[in-house]
């Protein structure tokens, strides 16, 4: 727990996935409180003539952008918590990416206990245990 579904504008390259592998596990684990060896992060990357922004691709506008969600147990986290999470994680991406529009996104997707988990069980179920 938890996991991150992140998308990046861009061609594929090994050393920005591992940039941003990095920043979200540390951000998620120093500002979340999260345990590292349960946080999974799954990364895609989208060409920038295919993300349109504002009705024009990032291309044209010579900008990058990503979007990602983590998905967290309910009531684990503040709002000064997660405030301090989504601004971290905008600026980690603005040094990894560059010119970052501000048009990208965070969200922050608190999940109910009795309908989240991993290995077989809710995360309610390992509260009781």
């Amino acid at each position: 727990m938890p996991i991150l579904n992140v998308k990046v504008s861009g061609q594929k390259n090994i050393a920005t996935t591992k940039a941003i592998n990095e920043l979200l596990l540390d951000l998620t684990h120093r500002i979340l409180g999260k345990k590292k060896e349960v946080t999974s992060i799954a990364i895609d990357y989208v060409d920038p003539d295919y993300w349109f922004v504002g009705g024009k691709p990032l291309s044209e506008q010579d900008k990058s952008s990503f979007y990602f969600d983590i998905k967290v147990t309910d009531e684990t986290n503040t709002k000064d918590e997660k405030a301090q999470y989504i601004e971290e994680a905008f600026s980690g991406f603005e040094r990894i990416l560059g010119s970052l529009h501000e048009e990208s996104y965070i969200y922050v997707q608190d999940v109910r206990a009795t309908s989240y988990g991993y290995g077989g069980k809710t995360q309610e179920y390992r509260y009781h245990q």
